[in-house]
């Protein structure tokens, strides 16, 4: 697996190119979710089920593994891989220094999402990982049918999602995946998703000075933003697919940055490679 890092004059630079008993409860909601190629807002959209989640319930992968939900384990070295995790608050209070001695050395936590939702657990989370030694971060659960990319981008760097020198703060992340509560698009045409993810990264990188990292699955990128080409140049790619390997990626990347592999991991369910050393991670974070 190649790694998405250049080194050039003795400095590593990253390349831009580069909870399972929740997700059973929401699969018979899921099941009102649209599979069609949405080209255009959708205008027969079944109604949400009674027992759709509430907002603000969603969570990194949720809707991957009620589309995707094939499970797997990499295979190959992880020489050059570092594990981590990537948690919200389904996980509650998480057991950090059993993580770390596990070998899990980065993080990422759910901060908001939408413009009304701030994780209750997100000072445990993010504090906690970093007690113990972890480089963390934070992401933002993407609802492109409440409310601008741009005001987004804004609560999210408001509420947890900014970034900080000293090589322990990692870039925000824009978790943008397949809808938990109703159109799988969110009722938005190809070129409309597309501008309002530009609309996100555009604000974030200006209000931070950092190039936010997008999570999503190949899939998904297909249908909702016509695998749109125009962000590997400038956004590390976070790919979710549960299987032994990445598999193919999203249009205009071509490494992935991070992969989140399975959502059945020990201790915390959600657990992802970074494709690269952890000395890596630390020049990432430190951008």
């Amino acid at each position: 697996m190649r790694r998405p890092v250049a080194v050039a004059d003795g400095r590593i630079r990253m390349l831009a190119t580069g909870g399972v008993l929740a997700a059973l409860s929401l699969l018979t909601a899921l099941g009102a979710v649209d599979s069609a190629a949405d080209d255009g807002p959708p205008s027969g959209d079944p109604p949400v089920a009674e027992e759709s989640p509430a907002r603000g319930s969603a969570y990194m992968g949720v809707g991957v593994l009620a589309h995707e939900g094939v499970q797997g384990r990499p295979t190959g070295t992880r020489a050059a891989q570092t594990e981590g995790v990537d948690v919200s608050s389904h996980q509650g209070d998480v057991d950090w220094p059993a993580l770390w001695k596990s070998g899990v050395k980065w993080a990422y936590v759910k901060a908001t999402e939408g413009t009304s939702y701030r994780n209750p657990k997100y000072g445990q989370q993010y504090d906690g990982s970093y007690d113990v030694g972890m480089i963390r971060g934070a992401y933002h659960f993407a609802t492109p049918d409440s409310s601008s990319g741009t005001a987004q981008a804004d609560y999210f760097v408001d509420h947890g999602g900014a970034w900080a020198k000293g090589g322990r703060t990692l870039p925000g992340v824009l978790d943008i995946e397949w809808n938990p509560y109703g159109s799988t698009c969110y009722g938005k045409t190809k070129a409309q998703m597309v501008s309002w993810i530009r609309d996100f990264t555009e604000r974030y990188r200006a209000r931070t000075g950092r190039a936010a990292v997008i999570y999503t699955s190949t899939a998904w990128w297909k249908q909702c933003t016509g695998d749109d080409d125009g962000f590997g140049a400038v956004n590390p790619l976070w790919i979710a697919r549960y299987a032994d390997s990445p598999g193919p990626l999203p249009a205009g990347w071509q490494y992935h940055t991070m992969w989140q592999y399975t959502s059945t991991g020990p201790i915390v369910g959600d657990h992802d490679r970074f494709n690269g050393t952890l000395e890596q991670v630390t020049a990432f974070a430190e951008g």
